[in-house]
Protein backbone atom coordinates (compact mmCIF):
# COMPACT_ATOMS: atom_id res chain seq x y z
CA UNK A 1 0.00 0.00 0.00
CA UNK A 2 1.36 3.71 -0.65
CA UNK A 3 0.02 6.81 0.33
CA UNK A 4 -0.82 9.21 -2.65
CA UNK A 5 -0.63 12.26 -0.84
CA UNK A 6 3.53 11.31 0.27
CA UNK A 7 6.50 9.06 -0.25
CA UNK A 8 5.73 6.66 2.44
CA UNK A 9 4.81 2.77 1.48
CA UNK A 10 3.24 0.68 3.94
CA UNK A 11 4.37 -3.12 3.53
CA UNK A 12 2.33 -6.03 4.98
CA UNK A 13 4.29 -9.01 6.21
CA UNK A 14 3.02 -12.30 6.24
CA UNK A 15 5.72 -13.12 8.95
CA UNK A 16 7.70 -11.44 11.87
CA UNK A 17 10.95 -13.01 9.86
CA UNK A 18 10.65 -11.02 6.71
CA UNK A 19 11.45 -7.91 9.00
CA UNK A 20 15.06 -7.40 10.58
CA UNK A 21 15.53 -6.84 14.07
CA UNK A 22 17.69 -4.01 14.17
CA UNK A 23 15.88 -1.49 12.59
CA UNK A 24 12.34 -2.39 14.80
CA UNK A 25 14.26 -2.51 17.96
CA UNK A 26 15.26 0.91 17.34
CA UNK A 27 11.88 2.04 16.61
CA UNK A 28 10.96 0.25 20.12
CA UNK A 29 13.63 1.20 21.79
CA UNK A 30 12.13 5.29 20.90
CA UNK A 31 8.60 4.55 22.32
CA UNK A 32 7.60 5.80 25.53
CA UNK A 33 6.77 2.29 27.00
CA UNK A 34 9.10 -0.40 25.03
CA UNK A 35 8.87 -3.97 26.53
CA UNK A 36 10.96 -6.83 25.83
CA UNK A 37 7.99 -8.21 24.73
CA UNK A 38 7.82 -6.44 21.37
CA UNK A 39 11.30 -7.34 20.40
CA UNK A 40 11.29 -8.82 16.98
CA UNK A 41 13.38 -11.67 18.30
CA UNK A 42 10.33 -12.33 20.73
CA UNK A 43 7.86 -12.59 18.18
CA UNK A 44 9.88 -14.31 15.42
CA UNK A 45 10.47 -16.99 18.01
CA UNK A 46 6.79 -17.37 19.11
CA UNK A 47 6.23 -17.79 14.85
CA UNK A 48 8.95 -19.84 14.49
CA UNK A 49 8.15 -22.13 17.29
CA UNK A 50 4.66 -22.49 15.60
CA UNK A 51 3.10 -21.01 19.05
CA UNK A 52 1.75 -18.12 16.62
CA UNK A 53 1.12 -19.28 13.45
CA UNK A 54 -1.78 -19.62 11.04
CA UNK A 55 -2.24 -23.08 12.31
CA UNK A 56 -2.91 -21.77 15.59
CA UNK A 57 -4.97 -19.04 14.65
CA UNK A 58 -2.45 -16.57 14.29
CA UNK A 59 -1.91 -15.81 11.07
CA UNK A 60 0.64 -12.94 10.77
CA UNK A 61 -0.09 -9.32 8.92
CA UNK A 62 2.73 -7.25 10.13
CA UNK A 63 2.52 -3.88 9.03
CA UNK A 64 5.79 -1.48 8.00
CA UNK A 65 5.91 1.92 7.01
CA UNK A 66 9.15 3.33 5.01
CA UNK A 67 10.41 6.38 3.51
CA UNK A 68 12.51 5.80 0.97
CA UNK A 69 14.97 2.86 2.69
CA UNK A 70 14.16 4.21 6.38
CA UNK A 71 11.56 2.25 8.97
CA UNK A 72 9.38 4.41 10.14
CA UNK A 73 6.42 2.80 11.89
CA UNK A 74 5.47 -0.98 12.45
CA UNK A 75 3.72 -2.87 14.18
CA UNK A 76 2.79 -6.94 15.43
CA UNK A 77 -0.77 -7.81 13.77
CA UNK A 78 -2.60 -11.06 13.48
CA UNK A 79 -5.63 -12.27 11.87
CA UNK A 80 -7.20 -14.16 14.36
CA UNK A 81 -9.87 -17.14 13.83
CA UNK A 82 -10.59 -17.01 17.39
CA UNK A 83 -10.51 -15.04 20.51
CA UNK A 84 -7.84 -17.24 22.96
CA UNK A 85 -4.62 -15.88 24.25
CA UNK A 86 -5.75 -12.62 24.14
CA UNK A 87 -6.12 -11.36 27.66
CA UNK A 88 -9.40 -9.04 26.35
CA UNK A 89 -12.62 -10.78 26.06
CA UNK A 90 -14.64 -10.32 23.23
CA UNK A 91 -16.52 -13.50 23.25
CA UNK A 92 -20.17 -12.07 23.47
CA UNK A 93 -19.61 -9.57 20.62
CA UNK A 94 -18.56 -12.74 18.66
CA UNK A 95 -21.35 -14.81 19.72
CA UNK A 96 -23.92 -11.38 18.94
CA UNK A 97 -22.38 -11.60 15.33
CA UNK A 98 -23.08 -15.13 15.03
CA UNK A 99 -26.48 -14.74 16.45
CA UNK A 100 -27.41 -12.36 13.41
CA UNK A 101 -25.45 -14.26 10.75
CA UNK A 102 -22.52 -12.67 10.37
CA UNK A 103 -18.61 -13.31 10.71
CA UNK A 104 -16.71 -11.81 13.71
CA UNK A 105 -13.90 -13.89 12.37
CA UNK A 106 -11.22 -13.47 11.46
CA UNK A 107 -10.58 -10.41 13.31
CA UNK A 108 -7.73 -7.85 13.07
CA UNK A 109 -5.16 -7.92 15.98
CA UNK A 110 -2.30 -5.63 16.69
CA UNK A 111 -1.52 -7.18 20.28
CA UNK A 112 1.72 -9.31 21.50
CA UNK A 113 0.20 -12.89 21.51
CA UNK A 114 -0.28 -14.56 24.88
CA UNK A 115 1.18 -11.68 26.72
CA UNK A 116 -1.07 -9.29 28.42
CA UNK A 117 1.95 -6.80 29.05
CA UNK A 118 0.99 -3.46 28.62
CA UNK A 119 3.19 -1.19 26.32
CA UNK A 120 4.08 0.41 22.85
CA UNK A 121 2.16 -1.65 20.38
CA UNK A 122 2.46 1.38 17.18
CA UNK A 123 6.28 1.63 16.97
CA UNK A 124 6.76 4.89 15.08
CA UNK A 125 8.88 7.50 14.56
CA UNK A 126 6.37 10.82 15.31
CA UNK A 127 2.81 10.98 15.57
CA UNK A 128 2.26 11.70 12.31
CA UNK A 129 3.62 8.01 11.49
CA UNK A 130 2.12 6.65 14.41
CA UNK A 131 -1.44 7.94 12.75
CA UNK A 132 -0.40 6.89 8.94
CA UNK A 133 0.18 3.35 10.78
CA UNK A 134 -3.01 3.36 12.22
CA UNK A 135 -4.55 4.06 9.16
CA UNK A 136 -3.28 1.43 7.48
CA UNK A 137 -4.60 -0.96 9.74
CA UNK A 138 -8.03 0.13 9.00
CA UNK A 139 -7.35 0.40 5.44
CA UNK A 140 -5.85 -3.41 5.78
CA UNK A 141 -9.16 -4.55 7.57
CA UNK A 142 -11.47 -3.06 5.04
CA UNK A 143 -9.52 -4.08 2.41
CA UNK A 144 -10.19 -7.51 3.16
CA UNK A 145 -13.98 -7.35 4.60
CA UNK A 146 -12.82 -7.69 7.92
CA UNK A 147 -15.22 -7.57 11.15
CA UNK A 148 -13.23 -5.02 13.27
CA UNK A 149 -9.48 -4.47 13.99
CA UNK A 150 -8.50 -4.20 17.89
CA UNK A 151 -5.41 -2.80 19.10
CA UNK A 152 -4.41 -4.33 23.25
CA UNK A 153 -2.58 -3.30 25.77
CA UNK A 154 -1.40 -0.16 24.29
CA UNK A 155 0.25 2.85 25.47
CA UNK A 156 -0.93 6.50 26.09
CA UNK A 157 0.57 7.23 22.85
CA UNK A 158 -1.02 4.43 20.85
CA UNK A 159 -4.47 5.02 22.88
CA UNK A 160 -4.35 8.69 21.63
CA UNK A 161 -3.37 7.94 18.44
CA UNK A 162 -6.78 5.94 17.82
CA UNK A 163 -9.13 8.55 19.46
CA UNK A 164 -8.23 10.39 16.26
CA UNK A 165 -9.82 7.96 14.09
CA UNK A 166 -13.06 7.54 16.20
CA UNK A 167 -11.91 3.86 17.45
CA UNK A 168 -13.76 2.53 20.91
CA UNK A 169 -11.61 2.50 24.42
CA UNK A 170 -11.83 -0.10 26.77
CA UNK A 171 -10.26 -0.62 30.16
CA UNK A 172 -9.42 -3.24 32.41
CA UNK A 173 -7.07 -3.60 35.40
CA UNK A 174 -3.84 -5.43 36.74
CA UNK A 175 -2.13 -5.54 39.60
CA UNK A 176 1.68 -4.34 39.94
CA UNK A 177 4.03 -3.51 42.87
CA UNK A 178 6.34 -0.59 42.76
CA UNK A 179 9.42 -0.02 44.63
CA UNK A 180 8.58 2.40 47.19
CA UNK A 181 8.57 6.28 46.67
CA UNK A 182 10.47 8.81 47.33
CA UNK A 183 12.89 6.25 48.94
CA UNK A 184 13.28 2.21 47.56
CA UNK A 185 13.01 -0.42 50.00
CA UNK A 186 16.13 -1.76 51.71
CA UNK A 187 15.16 -5.14 52.16
CA UNK A 188 11.94 -7.52 52.33
CA UNK A 189 11.51 -6.93 55.95
CA UNK A 190 11.34 -3.54 55.06
CA UNK A 191 8.71 -3.91 52.82
CA UNK A 192 6.28 -6.55 55.12
CA UNK A 193 7.16 -3.29 57.73
CA UNK A 194 5.17 -1.25 55.16
CA UNK A 195 2.29 -3.39 54.69
CA UNK A 196 -0.88 -3.55 57.61
CA UNK A 197 -0.36 -5.83 60.27
CA UNK A 198 -2.29 -8.22 59.11
CA UNK A 199 -1.55 -8.75 55.83
CA UNK A 200 2.32 -8.29 56.87
CA UNK A 201 1.31 -11.50 59.25
CA UNK A 202 -0.67 -13.70 56.42
CA UNK A 203 2.64 -13.64 54.69
CA UNK A 204 4.77 -14.05 57.26
CA UNK A 205 2.65 -17.04 57.94
CA UNK A 206 2.79 -18.19 54.18
CA UNK A 207 6.50 -18.14 53.83
CA UNK A 208 7.03 -20.18 57.06
CA UNK A 209 4.77 -22.92 56.09
CA UNK A 210 6.59 -22.86 52.86
CA UNK A 211 9.90 -23.20 55.05
CA UNK A 212 8.30 -25.73 57.47
CA UNK A 213 7.88 -28.13 54.23
CA UNK A 214 11.88 -28.23 53.84
CA UNK A 215 11.67 -25.91 50.70
CA UNK A 216 14.70 -23.95 49.62
CA UNK A 217 14.70 -22.04 46.23
CA UNK A 218 17.69 -21.34 43.58
CA UNK A 219 17.85 -18.46 41.66
CA UNK A 220 19.00 -18.76 37.84
CA UNK A 221 19.58 -15.65 35.45
CA UNK A 222 20.44 -15.07 32.10
CA UNK A 223 23.08 -17.74 30.86
CA UNK A 224 22.80 -19.19 34.03
CA UNK A 225 19.68 -20.77 33.12
CA UNK A 226 20.97 -24.29 31.55
CA UNK A 227 19.44 -26.66 29.15
CA UNK A 228 17.87 -28.54 32.14
CA UNK A 229 16.65 -26.35 33.67
CA UNK A 230 14.40 -25.13 30.81
CA UNK A 231 13.39 -28.53 30.21
CA UNK A 232 12.07 -28.79 34.09
CA UNK A 233 10.81 -25.44 33.74
CA UNK A 234 8.68 -26.61 30.65
CA UNK A 235 7.50 -29.93 32.52
CA UNK A 236 5.87 -27.90 35.65
CA UNK A 237 4.40 -25.40 32.51
CA UNK A 238 3.19 -28.14 31.11
CA UNK A 239 1.82 -29.41 34.52
CA UNK A 240 -0.21 -26.28 35.08
CA UNK A 241 -1.97 -26.50 32.17
CA UNK A 242 -2.74 -30.15 32.34
CA UNK A 243 -4.64 -29.18 36.15
CA UNK A 244 -6.68 -26.66 34.42
CA UNK A 245 -7.40 -29.30 31.47
CA UNK A 246 -6.35 -27.05 29.03
CA UNK A 247 -3.08 -27.05 26.30
CA UNK A 248 -0.19 -24.78 26.60
CA UNK A 249 0.05 -21.83 24.36
CA UNK A 250 3.93 -21.91 24.33
CA UNK A 251 6.35 -25.26 22.82
CA UNK A 252 9.46 -25.95 23.91
CA UNK A 253 11.23 -24.90 21.05
CA UNK A 254 10.06 -21.54 21.86
CA UNK A 255 11.59 -20.85 25.44
CA UNK A 256 14.73 -22.30 23.12
CA UNK A 257 14.95 -19.69 21.16
CA UNK A 258 14.51 -17.69 23.94
CA UNK A 259 17.77 -19.29 25.83
CA UNK A 260 19.18 -18.73 22.25
CA UNK A 261 18.42 -15.28 21.08
CA UNK A 262 16.80 -12.99 24.82
CA UNK A 263 18.52 -14.97 27.27
CA UNK A 264 19.49 -11.74 29.52
CA UNK A 265 15.47 -11.18 29.98
CA UNK A 266 14.94 -14.11 31.58
CA UNK A 267 14.71 -15.10 35.54
CA UNK A 268 14.65 -18.53 37.24
CA UNK A 269 13.17 -19.35 40.55
CA UNK A 270 13.43 -23.46 41.20
CA UNK A 271 12.13 -25.00 44.53
CA UNK A 272 13.72 -27.88 45.94
CA UNK A 273 12.76 -30.32 48.80
CA UNK A 274 15.76 -32.81 50.01
CA UNK A 275 17.51 -32.17 47.06
CA UNK A 276 14.44 -33.17 44.41
CA UNK A 277 13.64 -30.18 42.14
CA UNK A 278 9.34 -29.46 42.63
CA UNK A 279 8.21 -26.54 41.02
CA UNK A 280 9.63 -23.44 39.14
CA UNK A 281 8.28 -19.91 37.99
CA UNK A 282 9.69 -17.67 35.73
CA UNK A 283 9.95 -14.39 35.28
CA UNK A 284 10.81 -11.57 32.52
CA UNK A 285 13.66 -8.68 33.03
CA UNK A 286 13.91 -5.46 31.74
CA UNK A 287 17.32 -4.94 32.89
CA UNK A 288 17.52 -1.73 31.10
CA UNK A 289 14.71 -0.02 32.83
CA UNK A 290 14.64 -2.30 35.95
CA UNK A 291 11.03 -3.52 35.15
CA UNK A 292 10.29 -7.35 35.91
CA UNK A 293 7.14 -9.34 34.67
CA UNK A 294 5.72 -12.27 36.50
CA UNK A 295 5.07 -14.99 33.46
CA UNK A 296 4.95 -18.94 34.39
CA UNK A 297 4.55 -21.33 37.16
CA UNK A 298 4.37 -24.75 38.00
CA UNK A 299 5.00 -27.54 40.60
CA UNK A 300 5.54 -31.44 40.34
CA UNK A 301 3.63 -31.59 44.15
CA UNK A 302 1.37 -29.13 46.42
CA UNK A 303 2.90 -27.54 49.02
CA UNK A 304 0.68 -25.21 50.90
CA UNK A 305 1.68 -21.38 50.25
CA UNK A 306 4.25 -22.61 47.04
CA UNK A 307 2.85 -20.92 44.43
CA UNK A 308 3.02 -17.32 46.51
CA UNK A 309 6.22 -17.65 47.51
CA UNK A 310 7.55 -18.42 44.02
CA UNK A 311 5.64 -16.23 41.78
CA UNK A 312 4.97 -13.34 44.30
CA UNK A 313 7.56 -13.31 47.52
CA UNK A 314 10.66 -14.69 46.06
CA UNK A 315 10.37 -12.19 43.25
CA UNK A 316 9.72 -8.90 45.22
CA UNK A 317 12.74 -9.61 47.43
CA UNK A 318 14.73 -10.19 44.14
CA UNK A 319 13.67 -6.44 42.85
CA UNK A 320 14.40 -5.19 45.84
CA UNK A 321 17.47 -6.79 46.48
CA UNK A 322 18.78 -5.92 42.58
CA UNK A 323 17.23 -2.24 42.72
CA UNK A 324 14.19 -2.76 40.30
CA UNK A 325 11.38 -0.44 40.22
CA UNK A 326 8.12 -2.33 39.36
CA UNK A 327 6.96 -5.79 39.42
CA UNK A 328 4.17 -6.90 37.36
CA UNK A 329 2.00 -9.76 38.37
CA UNK A 330 0.37 -10.03 34.85
CA UNK A 331 -3.69 -10.40 34.25
CA UNK A 332 -6.48 -10.33 36.73
CA UNK A 333 -6.13 -11.46 40.69
CA UNK A 334 -7.53 -9.14 43.49
CA UNK A 335 -5.84 -11.87 45.60
CA UNK A 336 -2.54 -9.89 44.72
CA UNK A 337 -3.45 -6.80 46.62
CA UNK A 338 -2.67 -8.56 49.57
CA UNK A 339 0.86 -8.97 48.52
CA UNK A 340 1.57 -5.46 47.97
CA UNK A 341 0.59 -5.27 44.28
CA UNK A 342 -1.79 -2.23 43.47
CA UNK A 343 -4.34 -1.70 41.00
CA UNK A 344 -3.54 0.08 37.42
CA UNK A 345 -5.66 0.84 34.26
CA UNK A 346 -5.09 -1.07 31.33
CA UNK A 347 -5.93 0.23 27.80
CA UNK A 348 -6.94 -1.19 24.45
CA UNK A 349 -8.80 0.24 21.57
CA UNK A 350 -11.48 -1.13 18.79
CA UNK A 351 -12.75 -0.52 15.63
CA UNK A 352 -15.42 -2.10 14.16
CA UNK A 353 -16.88 -2.01 10.52
CA UNK A 354 -20.65 -2.81 10.99
CA UNK A 355 -22.22 0.54 12.43
CA UNK A 356 -24.88 -0.94 13.81
CA UNK A 357 -22.53 -3.05 16.26
CA UNK A 358 -19.96 -0.38 16.61
CA UNK A 359 -22.75 1.61 18.28
CA UNK A 360 -24.07 -0.86 20.40
CA UNK A 361 -20.58 -1.69 21.47
CA UNK A 362 -19.76 1.90 22.42
CA UNK A 363 -22.91 1.76 24.79
CA UNK A 364 -22.06 -1.46 26.34
CA UNK A 365 -18.22 0.16 27.06
CA UNK A 366 -19.61 3.25 28.27
CA UNK A 367 -21.68 0.85 30.89
CA UNK A 368 -18.78 -1.14 31.57
CA UNK A 369 -16.08 1.81 32.02
CA UNK A 370 -18.91 3.18 34.29
CA UNK A 371 -18.58 -0.30 36.21
CA UNK A 372 -14.63 -0.48 35.60
CA UNK A 373 -13.95 3.32 37.30
CA UNK A 374 -16.00 1.85 40.34
CA UNK A 375 -14.04 -1.53 40.86
CA UNK A 376 -11.14 0.33 40.75
CA UNK A 377 -12.66 2.95 43.25
CA UNK A 378 -13.72 0.20 45.52
CA UNK A 379 -10.16 -1.64 45.50
CA UNK A 380 -8.22 1.90 46.01
CA UNK A 381 -9.82 2.08 49.45
CA UNK A 382 -8.66 -0.94 50.31
CA UNK A 383 -5.09 -0.53 49.99
CA UNK A 384 -2.69 -3.24 51.66
CA UNK A 385 -0.28 -0.33 53.09
CA UNK A 386 0.06 1.63 56.23
CA UNK A 387 -0.23 5.24 55.97
CA UNK A 388 3.28 6.65 54.70
CA UNK A 389 4.34 8.58 58.14
CA UNK A 390 3.47 5.45 60.08
CA UNK A 391 5.55 3.05 57.70
CA UNK A 392 8.14 3.29 60.36
CA UNK A 393 6.52 1.60 63.23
Amino acid sequence: MKNSASDYVIRVHTGPSELSPEPWNALLERQAAPSPFMRLEYLQALHQSGSATADTGWQPQFLSLHRGDALVAACPAYLKSHSYGEYVFDWAWADAYRRHGLDYYPKLLVAVPFTPVPGSRLLAQDTHTRHLLLRGLQALAQRQGLSSAHLLFGDAADLDSTRTQQWLHRSGVQFHWQNRHPLPYSSFEDFLAALQRDKRKKIQQEQRRVREAGVVFEVRQGAQITAADWDFFYHCYVLTYRAHHSTPYLSRDFFRLMAQHMAQHWLLFIAKREEQRIAASLIALDPQRGLAYGRYWGSTEPVSCLHFDACYYQPLSWCIEQGYQRFEGGAQGEHKMARGLLPVNTGSAHWLAHPDFSHAVADFLAQEGQAMRGYVNELESHLPFKPLAASGS
